[in-house]
């Protein structure tokens, strides 16, 4: 496979800093066959000229160059710079055989850590890949707490409720986000239930901490270890290690296959785990949350999922009741999208008709929240008036219906089509990926895009 059809790197680029070409080519190759994107930059200025360009998951920063080769001051003051430049994004340094003192030094002014020089292939790509992977879980963290913030004032999908039903569920969260139990999420698909679970997180004691989220139905059973476990020959931390002291939330959890389900178990009794051909036991400090439209007791009694991985799943549970069970809610839900949606698109506020507002009460709303999201971005998009009548909901269009596209920009209209066939197809990913004609890889790339233009849409 030539590097132009290398699959795209999920992650932000890696900047190498070195002022010797061959260092910086043996490191970028390195990267590079890694699955990871590399920049170069071969002095301090072109380092910190990238840093303010470009987005990055890490750097990796000589300490000495050409103007004072061993003191390490150049270096040290890059470190100080990149710092103040980009303070989220985490510094390995690079330090000749030795001299600890200068990569300890180093690390008082922020860098993450360090690899001495010639360095050791395993123990590079082990340091490379956790700080890549821990900052990928510090920006989620980031627009996790952008959310949170935006939900206490009332704006997140569902606290914008005047219903009995929701007050009573927001009142258990409460309880439940503030002790270290696992919890399961119980709902149908479109209800907010990975909103929910963001939410017991941030209310936490952990939420200074990773929250990483993985859907089970995604995970192919030859790679589940894996990904969930770590991998000892790649020096990858799983999903687990990368959620220690934090909370790792199981989406789609009734879809773990059957045989790994003993692994899974084997880690929530005992805290502990085996990355994937190590005999090395890591310890591990994780409050998981899991979510379901399933029905996870008839399927355990039919012998599907273990009662005892049941029970340590279910020690806390809270379930999302279905939008037509808290009418009340549908027509302030509705307002909080049109608002949403108006300020988006740089508009002034629109208005729903009271002819709409009758019909969307009327409505039942099958695909739940998510599809009333649908429904009134659809609406805003095609109604170029402050007042959205009831056509423009469009409540009445079959899954056979042709979609109105002719008034959208190309983005919106990509946007629109993949959510149509993310319902049509029960929110499966593989199967709306086949649906579009694209790869399920191609559809990762473009939801992760539209997440990174619109952060507080993820609703399950």
């Amino acid at each position: 496979m030539t590097p132009d059809t290398l699959p795209k790197s999920p992650y932000p680029p890696v900047l190498v800093v070195d002022d010797h070409p061959d260092v910086r080519l043996a490191l970028c190759m390195l990267l590079r066959n890694e699955g990871l994107e590399a920049l170069e930059a071969g002095s301090p200025e072109a380092a910190c000229d990238v840093a303010m360009r470009q987005a990055l998951s890490c750097a990796v920063v000589d300490l000495n160059y050409s103007a004072d080769t061993t003191s390490g001051h150049e270096g040290m003051a890059l470190v100080t710079r990149l710092r103040g430049l980009v303070p989220d994004v985490p510094l390995v340094v690079m330090t000749a055989w030795g001299n600890v003192n200068l990569a300890v030094e180093a690390m008082r002014r922020g860098a993450a850590d360090f690899v001495e020089k010639p360095w050791n292939r395993g123990r590079l790509l082990n340091i490379l890949w956790s700080q890549v992977h821990l900052h990928q879980a510090r920006e989620e963290n980031r627009r996790l707490r952008a959310e949170t913030a935006l939900n206490r004032e009332g704006s997140a999908a569902y606290c914008a409720t005047e219903s009995s039903a929701m007050r009573r569920v927001m009142e258990l969260v409460e309880r439940i986000a503030v002790s270290e139990s696992h919890v399961l999420v119980l709902g149908e698909n479109g209800t907010g239930k990975s909103m929910l679970a963001r939410d017991i997180h941030a209310r936490s004691p952990r939420a200074a901490s990773a929250l990483i989220r993985v859907d089970m139905g995604s995970l192919s059973e030859a790679r589940f270890a894996d990904d969930m476990f770590g991998e000892e020959s790649g020096a990858r931390p799983g999903r687990f290690e990368l959620a220690h002291h934090g909370s790792l939330v199981l989406e789609e959890v009734s879809t773990i296959p059957p045989l790994q389900q003993v692994t899974l178990l084997r880690v929530l009794e005992e805290g502990e785990l085996e990355r994937s051909g190590s005999g090395q036991t890591r310890r591990v400090d994780v409050r998981v949350i899991s979510t379901t439209n399933a029905d996870l007791e008839s399927i355990a009694r039919a012998g599907r999922f273990r009662l005892d991985l049941l029970y340590r799943l279910n020690a806390m549970q809270v379930r999302l009741p279905a939008l037509r069970e808290r009418p009340e809610d549908i027509v302030p839900l509705a307002r909080h999208f049109l608002l949403r949606e108006c300020r988006r698109l740089g508009r002034d506020a629109a208005r729903f008709a009271p002819s709409a507002e009758r019909a969307l009460r009327a409505y039942a709303w099958p695909g739940n929240i998510r599809e009333l999201e649908h429904a009134v971005e659809r609406a805003v998009l095609i109604t170029p008036t402050a007042e959205i009548d009831v056509n423009a909901l469009a409540m009445h269009q079959q899954d056979d219906a042709p979609l109105v596209l002719d008034c959208l920009t190309l983005t919106d209209a990509e946007q629109l089509l993949i959510r149509h066939a993310l319902d049509r197809n029960g929110n499966n990913l593989q199967r709306a990926a086949d649906a579009l004609g694209i790869s399920r890889q191609a559809l990762y790339r473009r939801l992760d895009k539209q997440r990174s233009r619109y952060p507080d849409e993820a609703i399950e």
